[in-house]
């Protein structure tokens, strides 16, 4: 009871609090409050938000606790300038669902729309990293969002994202990857690219 208690408090005092913040995306590098507990909350590997059990069903409510979704280490906090509760992350706290390329004279750049409606210029600070999945054989793709923080590259973009493929050589090895602008994200050693896609 008092942990349900504190659930909805924290909640309603985290909602209030980001009202009044006001517009623009909040500074939430910049504070350090004290921490106030964990929220039963929680992102499921597939993106939905989940508030005690419930999926939170209002985008514009998932939004705004996604711009204050602050990472340290390996725990994630929603966080306001007065307090810090505690949310859990199953894979990513994001996914990236639309990929668009924009000609540019350096490169194609490739941006991505979020399951939050974020749009992210893949780029040097903005990167993708692909991780082996030994299990299946394949990979997990992300995307680099901000501080820290993921978004899972859903699969019909990473079928885009393979169709971009091309093969560099880097260091010697010959890699198969994806370039965005005058970046290139090495996926895997071309010579193994039959044991991942």
């Amino acid at each position: 009871m008092a942990n349900q208690r504190r659930n909805e408090a924290g909640l309603e005092g985290l909602t209030g609090a980001l009202a009044q913040a006001g517009k623009g995306p909040p500074p939430v590098h910049l504070w350090n409050p004290p921490f106030c507990g964990d929220l039963d909350m929680r992102i499921a590997a597939d993106g939905t938000w989940f508030y005690q059990g419930t999926p939170i069903g209002r985008p514009a409510l998932v939004r705004l606790f996604a711009s204050v979704l602050k990472r340290e280490g390996d725990r994630y906090f929603l966080v306001t300038p007065v307090e810090k509760v505690g949310l859990t992350v199953e894979d990513a706290p994001f996914l990236a669902v639309e990929l668009q390329v924009q000609p540019a004279p350096a490169g194609d750049v490739l941006n991505f729309r979020t399951n939050v409606d974020d749009w992210v210029a893949c780029d040097a600070d903005h990167g993708l990293r692909f991780d082996p999945q030994p299990a299946t054989g394949g990979l997990k793709p992300y995307l680099h969002v901000r501080r820290g923080l993921w978004a899972k590259v859903a699969r019909p973009v990473f079928y885009e994202l393979v169709a971009r493929g091309e093969e560099r050589d880097l260091n010697g090895q010959r890699m198969f990857g994806v370039a965005s602008g005058t970046e290139f994200f090495a996926m895997a050693p071309a010579d193994s690219l039959k044991d991942f896609m």
